[in-house]
Protein backbone atom coordinates (compact mmCIF):
# COMPACT_ATOMS: atom_id res chain seq x y z
CA UNK A 1 0.00 0.00 0.00
CA UNK A 2 2.73 2.60 0.77
CA UNK A 3 4.60 1.63 -2.49
CA UNK A 4 1.41 2.16 -4.47
CA UNK A 5 0.96 5.59 -2.88
CA UNK A 6 4.59 6.53 -3.81
CA UNK A 7 3.97 5.35 -7.32
CA UNK A 8 0.90 7.51 -7.60
CA UNK A 9 2.76 10.58 -6.38
CA UNK A 10 5.69 9.94 -8.78
CA UNK A 11 3.41 9.62 -11.79
CA UNK A 12 1.51 12.77 -10.86
CA UNK A 13 4.76 14.78 -10.52
CA UNK A 14 6.26 13.88 -13.97
CA UNK A 15 5.49 16.63 -16.49
CA UNK A 16 3.85 15.86 -19.77
CA UNK A 17 2.22 12.63 -18.60
CA UNK A 18 -1.50 12.26 -18.16
CA UNK A 19 -3.30 10.06 -15.67
CA UNK A 20 -6.38 8.59 -17.24
CA UNK A 21 -7.78 6.80 -14.13
CA UNK A 22 -7.13 7.60 -10.47
CA UNK A 23 -5.60 4.85 -8.39
CA UNK A 24 -7.66 5.81 -5.33
CA UNK A 25 -11.41 6.01 -5.44
CA UNK A 26 -12.91 9.09 -3.84
CA UNK A 27 -16.18 8.68 -2.03
CA UNK A 28 -18.13 11.45 -0.31
CA UNK A 29 -17.16 11.93 3.33
CA UNK A 30 -19.85 10.55 5.69
CA UNK A 31 -21.12 12.41 8.75
CA UNK A 32 -19.35 10.69 11.61
CA UNK A 33 -20.48 10.69 15.26
CA UNK A 34 -18.17 12.64 17.56
CA UNK A 35 -16.80 9.51 19.35
CA UNK A 36 -15.85 7.98 15.95
CA UNK A 37 -14.22 11.23 14.79
CA UNK A 38 -12.18 11.46 18.02
CA UNK A 39 -11.11 7.81 17.67
CA UNK A 40 -10.04 8.42 14.04
CA UNK A 41 -7.86 11.36 15.19
CA UNK A 42 -6.27 9.25 17.97
CA UNK A 43 -5.49 6.36 15.59
CA UNK A 44 -4.09 8.73 12.97
CA UNK A 45 -1.97 10.59 15.56
CA UNK A 46 -0.49 7.27 16.70
CA UNK A 47 0.09 6.10 13.11
CA UNK A 48 2.01 9.30 12.20
CA UNK A 49 4.78 8.25 14.61
CA UNK A 50 7.73 7.04 12.57
CA UNK A 51 6.41 8.23 9.17
CA UNK A 52 8.96 10.12 7.02
CA UNK A 53 8.40 13.85 7.00
CA UNK A 54 8.21 13.93 3.19
CA UNK A 55 5.11 11.70 3.38
CA UNK A 56 3.33 14.09 5.76
CA UNK A 57 1.25 17.09 4.63
CA UNK A 58 2.67 20.45 5.65
CA UNK A 59 -0.22 21.08 8.05
CA UNK A 60 0.62 17.87 9.96
CA UNK A 61 4.39 18.32 10.01
CA UNK A 62 4.08 21.01 12.69
CA UNK A 63 2.69 18.50 15.22
CA UNK A 64 4.55 15.39 14.01
CA UNK A 65 7.30 15.84 16.62
CA UNK A 66 4.81 15.80 19.50
CA UNK A 67 3.90 12.70 21.53
CA UNK A 68 0.80 10.88 20.11
CA UNK A 69 -1.55 12.05 22.88
CA UNK A 70 -0.39 15.65 22.64
CA UNK A 71 -0.43 15.41 18.85
CA UNK A 72 -4.06 14.30 18.92
CA UNK A 73 -5.02 17.04 21.38
CA UNK A 74 -3.24 19.97 19.71
CA UNK A 75 -3.33 18.95 16.04
CA UNK A 76 -6.58 16.98 15.94
CA UNK A 77 -8.38 19.47 13.70
CA UNK A 78 -5.50 19.60 11.17
CA UNK A 79 -5.16 15.79 11.09
CA UNK A 80 -8.90 15.32 10.56
CA UNK A 81 -8.92 17.88 7.74
CA UNK A 82 -5.98 16.21 5.98
CA UNK A 83 -7.58 12.75 6.33
CA UNK A 84 -10.70 14.06 4.60
CA UNK A 85 -8.88 16.04 1.89
CA UNK A 86 -5.83 13.88 1.13
CA UNK A 87 -6.66 10.27 0.10
CA UNK A 88 -2.97 9.30 -0.20
CA UNK A 89 -2.21 10.51 3.33
CA UNK A 90 -5.32 8.74 4.62
CA UNK A 91 -4.28 5.50 2.87
CA UNK A 92 -0.82 5.62 4.47
CA UNK A 93 -2.25 6.33 7.89
CA UNK A 94 -4.95 3.67 7.46
CA UNK A 95 -2.41 1.01 6.50
CA UNK A 96 -0.32 1.72 9.63
CA UNK A 97 -3.41 1.88 11.86
CA UNK A 98 -4.75 -1.44 10.48
CA UNK A 99 -1.37 -3.12 11.04
CA UNK A 100 -1.17 -1.75 14.59
CA UNK A 101 -4.69 -2.99 15.43
CA UNK A 102 -3.82 -6.67 15.03
CA UNK A 103 -6.69 -9.09 14.54
CA UNK A 104 -9.33 -6.35 14.61
CA UNK A 105 -7.50 -4.44 11.86
CA UNK A 106 -7.20 -7.59 9.75
CA UNK A 107 -10.92 -8.30 10.15
CA UNK A 108 -11.85 -4.75 9.14
CA UNK A 109 -9.54 -4.94 6.11
CA UNK A 110 -11.36 -8.10 4.99
CA UNK A 111 -14.73 -6.42 5.48
CA UNK A 112 -15.79 -8.55 8.47
CA UNK A 113 -16.58 -7.29 11.98
CA UNK A 114 -16.01 -9.33 15.16
CA UNK A 115 -19.19 -9.55 17.23
CA UNK A 116 -17.48 -8.39 20.45
CA UNK A 117 -15.62 -5.46 18.82
CA UNK A 118 -16.29 -1.88 19.87
CA UNK A 119 -18.35 -0.27 17.05
CA UNK A 120 -16.43 2.98 17.51
CA UNK A 121 -13.06 1.24 16.88
CA UNK A 122 -14.51 -0.66 13.91
CA UNK A 123 -15.94 2.49 12.34
CA UNK A 124 -12.69 4.44 12.87
CA UNK A 125 -10.56 1.71 11.27
CA UNK A 126 -13.06 1.34 8.42
CA UNK A 127 -12.94 5.11 7.77
CA UNK A 128 -9.12 5.02 7.55
CA UNK A 129 -8.75 1.74 5.58
CA UNK A 130 -11.85 2.21 3.35
CA UNK A 131 -12.59 -1.50 2.71
CA UNK A 132 -15.70 -2.53 0.80
CA UNK A 133 -18.80 -1.39 2.67
CA UNK A 134 -16.82 0.95 4.98
CA UNK A 135 -19.49 3.63 4.87
CA UNK A 136 -22.02 1.09 6.15
CA UNK A 137 -19.72 0.33 9.11
CA UNK A 138 -19.51 4.04 9.95
CA UNK A 139 -23.28 4.40 9.61
CA UNK A 140 -23.81 1.30 11.75
CA UNK A 141 -21.56 2.73 14.48
CA UNK A 142 -23.57 5.94 14.40
CA UNK A 143 -26.83 4.00 14.72
CA UNK A 144 -25.40 1.91 17.57
CA UNK A 145 -24.23 5.00 19.47
CA UNK A 146 -27.59 6.70 18.87
CA UNK A 147 -29.45 3.58 20.05
CA UNK A 148 -27.27 3.43 23.19
CA UNK A 149 -27.95 7.10 23.90
CA UNK A 150 -31.69 6.62 23.34
CA UNK A 151 -31.68 3.56 25.58
CA UNK A 152 -29.84 5.44 28.34
CA UNK A 153 -32.26 8.37 28.05
CA UNK A 154 -35.25 6.02 28.15
CA UNK A 155 -33.83 4.22 31.18
CA UNK A 156 -33.30 7.58 32.89
CA UNK A 157 -36.87 8.64 32.16
CA UNK A 158 -38.15 5.27 33.38
CA UNK A 159 -36.20 5.54 36.65
CA UNK A 160 -37.45 9.12 37.10
CA UNK A 161 -41.04 7.99 36.50
CA UNK A 162 -40.61 5.17 39.04
CA UNK A 163 -39.21 7.64 41.56
CA UNK A 164 -42.14 9.98 40.97
CA UNK A 165 -44.58 7.10 41.40
CA UNK A 166 -42.93 6.03 44.66
CA UNK A 167 -42.92 9.63 45.89
CA UNK A 168 -46.60 10.04 44.94
CA UNK A 169 -47.51 6.82 46.78
CA UNK A 170 -45.56 8.02 49.81
CA UNK A 171 -47.33 11.37 49.70
CA UNK A 172 -50.72 9.62 49.45
CA UNK A 173 -49.86 7.48 52.47
CA UNK A 174 -48.77 10.58 54.39
CA UNK A 175 -52.00 12.33 53.36
CA UNK A 176 -54.03 9.35 54.62
CA UNK A 177 -52.19 9.41 57.94
CA UNK A 178 -52.70 13.17 58.22
CA UNK A 179 -56.42 12.76 57.40
CA UNK A 180 -56.74 10.16 60.16
CA UNK A 181 -55.00 12.51 62.56
CA UNK A 182 -57.32 15.36 61.56
CA UNK A 183 -60.39 13.15 62.06
CA UNK A 184 -59.14 12.15 65.51
CA UNK A 185 -58.45 15.79 66.31
CA UNK A 186 -61.98 16.77 65.13
CA UNK A 187 -63.55 14.13 67.35
CA UNK A 188 -61.45 15.34 70.27
CA UNK A 189 -62.47 18.95 69.64
CA UNK A 190 -66.14 17.95 69.48
CA UNK A 191 -65.81 16.17 72.80
CA UNK A 192 -64.12 19.22 74.30
CA UNK A 193 -66.88 21.48 72.90
CA UNK A 194 -69.53 19.36 74.58
CA UNK A 195 -67.62 19.51 77.83
CA UNK A 196 -67.23 23.28 77.48
CA UNK A 197 -70.98 23.70 76.93
CA UNK A 198 -71.66 21.78 80.13
CA UNK A 199 -69.08 23.89 81.90
CA UNK A 200 -70.69 27.12 80.61
CA UNK A 201 -74.06 26.04 81.97
CA UNK A 202 -72.48 25.21 85.31
CA UNK A 203 -70.64 28.54 85.36
CA UNK A 204 -73.90 30.42 84.60
CA UNK A 205 -75.53 28.81 87.59
CA UNK A 206 -72.49 29.54 89.72
CA UNK A 207 -72.50 33.17 88.53
CA UNK A 208 -76.05 33.66 89.63
CA UNK A 209 -75.26 32.19 93.03
CA UNK A 210 -72.18 34.40 93.28
CA UNK A 211 -74.18 37.51 92.53
CA UNK A 212 -76.55 36.62 95.34
CA UNK A 213 -73.62 36.13 97.71
CA UNK A 214 -72.09 39.42 96.50
CA UNK A 215 -75.20 41.35 97.45
CA UNK A 216 -75.11 39.73 100.87
CA UNK A 217 -71.39 40.50 101.23
CA UNK A 218 -71.93 44.17 100.32
CA UNK A 219 -74.00 44.55 103.45
CA UNK A 220 -71.10 43.42 105.63
CA UNK A 221 -68.39 45.27 103.63
CA UNK A 222 -68.75 48.54 105.48
CA UNK A 223 -68.20 46.80 108.83
CA UNK A 224 -65.22 44.85 107.53
CA UNK A 225 -63.54 47.91 105.92
CA UNK A 226 -62.57 49.37 109.27
CA UNK A 227 -61.06 46.06 110.43
CA UNK A 228 -59.15 45.78 107.09
CA UNK A 229 -57.65 49.26 107.51
CA UNK A 230 -56.33 48.36 110.93
CA UNK A 231 -54.95 45.04 109.63
CA UNK A 232 -53.14 46.82 106.73
CA UNK A 233 -51.43 49.16 109.17
CA UNK A 234 -50.29 46.19 111.25
CA UNK A 235 -48.99 44.39 108.09
CA UNK A 236 -46.98 47.47 107.01
CA UNK A 237 -45.31 47.63 110.41
CA UNK A 238 -44.47 43.89 110.21
CA UNK A 239 -43.04 44.38 106.69
CA UNK A 240 -40.69 47.13 107.88
CA UNK A 241 -39.52 44.88 110.70
CA UNK A 242 -38.83 41.95 108.29
CA UNK A 243 -36.89 44.21 105.90
CA UNK A 244 -34.65 45.35 108.72
CA UNK A 245 -34.10 41.72 109.73
CA UNK A 246 -33.26 40.79 106.09
CA UNK A 247 -30.67 43.58 105.90
CA UNK A 248 -29.00 42.26 109.04
CA UNK A 249 -28.98 38.71 107.58
CA UNK A 250 -27.32 39.92 104.35
CA UNK A 251 -24.56 41.66 106.31
CA UNK A 252 -24.03 38.46 108.33
CA UNK A 253 -23.86 36.33 105.13
CA UNK A 254 -21.34 38.70 103.52
CA UNK A 255 -19.10 38.40 106.56
CA UNK A 256 -19.43 34.60 106.48
CA UNK A 257 -18.42 34.49 102.80
CA UNK A 258 -15.34 36.59 103.53
CA UNK A 259 -14.36 34.29 106.41
CA UNK A 260 -14.87 31.20 104.20
CA UNK A 261 -12.71 32.69 101.43
CA UNK A 262 -9.90 33.37 103.90
CA UNK A 263 -10.29 29.81 105.26
CA UNK A 264 -9.96 28.38 101.72
CA UNK A 265 -6.79 30.41 101.17
CA UNK A 266 -5.33 28.99 104.40
CA UNK A 267 -6.30 25.46 103.30
CA UNK A 268 -4.58 25.98 99.92
CA UNK A 269 -1.38 27.04 101.67
CA UNK A 270 -1.55 24.04 103.98
CA UNK A 271 -2.16 21.70 101.03
CA UNK A 272 0.80 23.11 99.11
CA UNK A 273 3.05 22.70 102.18
CA UNK A 274 1.78 19.13 102.53
CA UNK A 275 2.69 18.38 98.90
CA UNK A 276 6.17 19.84 99.41
CA UNK A 277 6.62 17.73 102.56
CA UNK A 278 5.45 14.55 100.79
CA UNK A 279 7.80 15.24 97.85
CA UNK A 280 10.82 15.67 100.10
CA UNK A 281 9.85 12.62 102.16
CA UNK A 282 9.60 10.56 98.97
CA UNK A 283 13.07 11.70 97.90
CA UNK A 284 14.48 10.70 101.26
CA UNK A 285 12.76 7.32 101.12
CA UNK A 286 14.17 6.71 97.64
CA UNK A 287 17.68 7.42 98.92
CA UNK A 288 17.12 5.19 101.97
CA UNK A 289 15.84 2.28 99.88
CA UNK A 290 18.67 2.81 97.34
CA UNK A 291 16.27 2.37 94.42
CA UNK A 292 18.02 2.21 91.07
CA UNK A 293 16.66 4.47 88.27
CA UNK A 294 14.34 2.70 85.83
CA UNK A 295 15.82 1.99 82.40
CA UNK A 296 12.40 2.13 80.73
CA UNK A 297 9.43 4.30 81.68
CA UNK A 298 5.72 3.40 81.42
CA UNK A 299 5.19 5.82 78.54
CA UNK A 300 7.87 3.97 76.56
CA UNK A 301 5.67 0.85 76.47
CA UNK A 302 2.75 2.91 75.13
CA UNK A 303 5.07 4.57 72.60
CA UNK A 304 6.24 1.17 71.29
CA UNK A 305 2.62 0.19 70.62
CA UNK A 306 1.41 3.57 69.25
CA UNK A 307 4.15 4.27 66.67
CA UNK A 308 6.06 2.43 63.93
CA UNK A 309 9.37 3.57 65.43
CA UNK A 310 10.57 3.57 69.07
CA UNK A 311 9.63 6.71 70.99
CA UNK A 312 12.31 9.16 72.09
CA UNK A 313 12.72 8.71 75.83
CA UNK A 314 12.51 11.80 77.98
CA UNK A 315 12.78 12.31 81.71
CA UNK A 316 10.08 11.76 84.34
CA UNK A 317 7.25 14.12 85.48
CA UNK A 318 4.22 15.22 87.77
CA UNK A 319 0.48 15.80 88.03
CA UNK A 320 -0.72 19.35 87.61
CA UNK A 321 -3.21 21.56 89.32
CA UNK A 322 -5.91 23.09 87.08
CA UNK A 323 -4.79 26.73 86.61
CA UNK A 324 -3.71 29.03 83.79
CA UNK A 325 -0.82 30.69 85.60
CA UNK A 326 2.57 29.57 84.16
CA UNK A 327 4.02 30.00 87.65
CA UNK A 328 1.79 27.12 88.78
CA UNK A 329 3.21 25.05 85.90
CA UNK A 330 6.75 25.81 87.14
CA UNK A 331 5.76 24.77 90.66
CA UNK A 332 4.36 21.46 89.41
CA UNK A 333 7.38 20.82 87.16
CA UNK A 334 9.57 21.14 90.26
CA UNK A 335 7.96 18.03 91.78
CA UNK A 336 10.15 14.89 91.69
CA UNK A 337 9.78 12.48 88.75
CA UNK A 338 7.20 14.69 87.03
CA UNK A 339 5.85 13.64 83.59
CA UNK A 340 4.57 16.39 81.24
CA UNK A 341 2.20 15.14 78.45
CA UNK A 342 1.32 17.71 75.73
CA UNK A 343 -1.58 17.59 73.22
CA UNK A 344 0.56 18.83 70.30
CA UNK A 345 -1.82 20.27 67.73
CA UNK A 346 -4.14 21.63 70.46
CA UNK A 347 -1.22 23.82 71.58
CA UNK A 348 0.25 24.74 68.17
CA UNK A 349 -3.04 25.74 66.54
CA UNK A 350 -3.76 28.12 69.44
CA UNK A 351 -0.25 29.55 69.54
CA UNK A 352 1.02 29.62 65.94
CA UNK A 353 -1.67 28.17 63.69
CA UNK A 354 -0.74 30.52 60.82
CA UNK A 355 2.27 28.36 59.79
CA UNK A 356 2.41 24.88 58.27
CA UNK A 357 1.93 21.75 60.41
CA UNK A 358 5.60 20.83 59.99
CA UNK A 359 6.69 24.26 61.26
CA UNK A 360 4.17 24.04 64.12
CA UNK A 361 5.60 20.69 65.22
CA UNK A 362 9.18 21.98 64.97
CA UNK A 363 8.52 25.11 67.05
CA UNK A 364 6.66 23.20 69.78
CA UNK A 365 9.23 20.38 70.07
CA UNK A 366 12.10 22.92 70.15
CA UNK A 367 10.40 24.88 72.96
CA UNK A 368 9.68 21.70 74.94
CA UNK A 369 13.33 20.70 74.59
CA UNK A 370 14.39 23.90 76.32
CA UNK A 371 11.77 23.34 79.05
CA UNK A 372 12.96 19.75 79.60
CA UNK A 373 16.56 20.95 79.87
CA UNK A 374 15.58 23.53 82.50
CA UNK A 375 13.43 21.37 84.79
CA UNK A 376 14.62 17.83 84.03
CA UNK A 377 11.06 16.56 83.59
CA UNK A 378 9.96 13.69 81.35
CA UNK A 379 8.22 15.34 78.36
CA UNK A 380 5.95 13.52 75.91
CA UNK A 381 4.24 15.41 73.04
CA UNK A 382 1.45 13.63 71.11
CA UNK A 383 0.30 14.54 67.57
CA UNK A 384 -2.51 13.18 65.43
CA UNK A 385 -0.93 10.91 62.81
CA UNK A 386 -4.15 10.34 60.77
CA UNK A 387 -3.51 8.46 57.48
CA UNK A 388 0.13 9.52 57.18
CA UNK A 389 2.82 8.93 59.77
CA UNK A 390 5.24 11.85 59.81
CA UNK A 391 8.54 12.41 61.54
CA UNK A 392 9.97 15.35 63.45
CA UNK A 393 13.65 15.91 62.58
CA UNK A 394 16.10 16.86 65.30
CA UNK A 395 14.10 15.90 68.41
CA UNK A 396 15.93 17.43 71.41
CA UNK A 397 17.15 15.35 74.33
CA UNK A 398 14.54 14.68 77.00
CA UNK A 399 11.51 14.96 74.66
CA UNK A 400 9.46 12.01 73.41
CA UNK A 401 7.38 12.58 70.22
CA UNK A 402 4.44 10.22 69.51
CA UNK A 403 1.97 10.06 66.60
CA UNK A 404 -1.39 8.34 66.85
CA UNK A 405 -2.01 5.36 64.58
CA UNK A 406 -4.58 5.15 61.80
CA UNK A 407 -8.05 5.03 63.36
CA UNK A 408 -6.75 6.44 66.68
CA UNK A 409 -6.76 10.06 67.88
CA UNK A 410 -4.16 11.92 69.91
CA UNK A 411 -6.72 12.19 72.74
CA UNK A 412 -6.95 8.38 73.01
CA UNK A 413 -3.15 8.07 73.01
CA UNK A 414 -2.93 10.66 75.82
CA UNK A 415 -5.42 8.63 77.90
CA UNK A 416 -3.27 5.49 77.35
CA UNK A 417 -0.20 7.37 78.63
CA UNK A 418 -2.10 8.51 81.74
CA UNK A 419 -3.45 5.01 82.48
CA UNK A 420 0.04 3.52 82.05
CA UNK A 421 1.52 5.60 84.89
CA UNK A 422 1.58 4.18 88.46
CA UNK A 423 -0.84 5.61 91.02
CA UNK A 424 0.69 8.52 92.93
CA UNK A 425 3.15 9.64 90.24
CA UNK A 426 2.83 13.36 89.38
CA UNK A 427 1.47 13.77 85.81
CA UNK A 428 0.69 17.07 83.99
CA UNK A 429 -1.51 17.04 80.85
CA UNK A 430 -1.52 20.17 78.63
CA UNK A 431 -4.75 20.47 76.57
CA UNK A 432 -7.58 22.97 76.21
CA UNK A 433 -9.95 20.16 75.19
CA UNK A 434 -12.45 19.91 78.07
CA UNK A 435 -13.18 16.23 77.34
CA UNK A 436 -9.46 15.39 77.56
CA UNK A 437 -9.06 17.41 80.75
CA UNK A 438 -12.03 15.74 82.46
CA UNK A 439 -10.87 12.28 81.38
CA UNK A 440 -7.30 12.60 82.67
CA UNK A 441 -8.47 14.26 85.90
CA UNK A 442 -10.52 11.14 86.70
CA UNK A 443 -7.27 9.12 86.48
CA UNK A 444 -5.43 11.43 88.90
CA UNK A 445 -3.64 13.69 86.37
CA UNK A 446 -3.50 17.49 86.62
CA UNK A 447 -4.84 19.15 83.44
CA UNK A 448 -3.62 22.62 82.43
CA UNK A 449 -4.74 24.69 79.43
CA UNK A 450 -2.67 25.15 76.26
CA UNK A 451 -2.42 28.89 76.97
CA UNK A 452 -0.53 28.11 80.20
CA UNK A 453 2.20 26.24 78.28
CA UNK A 454 2.33 28.89 75.52
CA UNK A 455 2.87 31.66 78.08
CA UNK A 456 5.55 29.56 79.82
CA UNK A 457 7.38 28.87 76.52
CA UNK A 458 7.20 32.54 75.48
CA UNK A 459 8.90 33.44 78.77
CA UNK A 460 11.90 31.32 77.76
Amino acid sequence: MPDQAHATEDVAEEPGEEINEPLLSIEPEPTMPEPVRQRVVVLAAAAITGMPLDELPSAVKRVAKFAPNRRARLGGAAIAAQLAADPVFRQRVGTRAIDASGELGAAVREGTTPAAADPVDVAALAYLARPAGWSGLVAGAAETLKADADSAAFSGRLVAAEHRAVRAEHERAVARVEAEKLRDELNRLRTEADALRDEVRALGKSLRESQARERKAADTLAADKGRATRAAADAEAELRRLRAKLSDAELTASGARLVAKEARAVDDVRLWLLLETIGRAAAGLRRELALEPATKLPADFVADQAADRPGVAGKAGARALEADDPVRLDQLLALPRVHLVVDGYNVTKRGFGDVSLEQQRGRLVSGLGGLAAQCGAEVTVVFDGAEKMVAVPGVPRGVRVLFSRKGETADELIRQLVRAEPAGRPLIVISSDREVADGVRRHGAYPLSSDTLLRRLSRG
